[in-house]
């Protein structure tokens, strides 16, 4: 599938899951059997650890059919950018969409500051860059960091060598950020 075809699959299933109209596609027993054989999903999908953000069911998308890592703030570290290059090299993903949301709690943890306990604190090491960019923007500045953190994830795994810098920068492989509005449900790609 075409890089351009993939993303199109995503939004119009969406779409569908915006309408309440979801065809749950590639959920059947044949479908089961089918993938227990092996798998070619169409995307990648870095999305965020929320509960209420299940890629498969806003993509309204079935078995097989997208390569998910979820992690808070849609973050990427070596073993989630392994995990990529595993989806695009081994099982031919030409698709990887950082898929961030609106109401992001470790973006918004990360934008009120104070001392972060445990691991937690690598999450808002990680997102700090962002909010700092935000700063400087006008407009909502929660909003805005966690589009300036979909924005810097999209850098790290574009600029990371040497699988997924050369497939990106040759053309066959397309990574994409998307932002999740939790209110309408909606998805908007807001970087190419």
């Amino acid at each position: 599938m075409k890089n351009d075809d993939a993303v199109l699959k995503l939004l119009e299933g969406n779409k569908r899951f915006v309408a309440s109209k979801p065809v749950h596609p590639n959920q059947t027993a044949e479908r089961r059997a089918e993938v227990s054989n092996g798998q070619a999903p169409f995307a990648v999908i870095v999305g965020c650890s929320d509960s209420r953000i299940p890629p498969e069911v806003i993509f309204d998308q079935g078995l097989g059919d997208l390569f998910i890592i979820r992690v808070a703030g849609n973050i990427v570290d070596d073993i989630a950018l392994g995990s990529i290059e595993y989806a695009v090299e081994h099982l031919g993903t030409h698709l990887v969409v950082v898929l961030g949301h609106g109401k992001c709690g470790a973006v918004s943890a990360t934008v009120q500051g104070g001392e972060a306990h445990g691991h937690i604190a690598d999450i808002v090491k990680v997102i700090a860059p962002a909010v700092e960019k935000a700063k400087s923007q006008s407009g909502d500045i929660i909003d805005n960091a966690i589009k300036a953190n979909i924005e810097l994830v999209v850098k790290r795994i574009t600029s990371s060598g040497p699988i997924l810098s050369d497939l990106a920068s040759s053309g066959k492989l397309k990574i994409t950020g998307a932002y999740y509005d939790i209110e309408s449900g909606a998805v908007e790609i807001i970087s190419d």
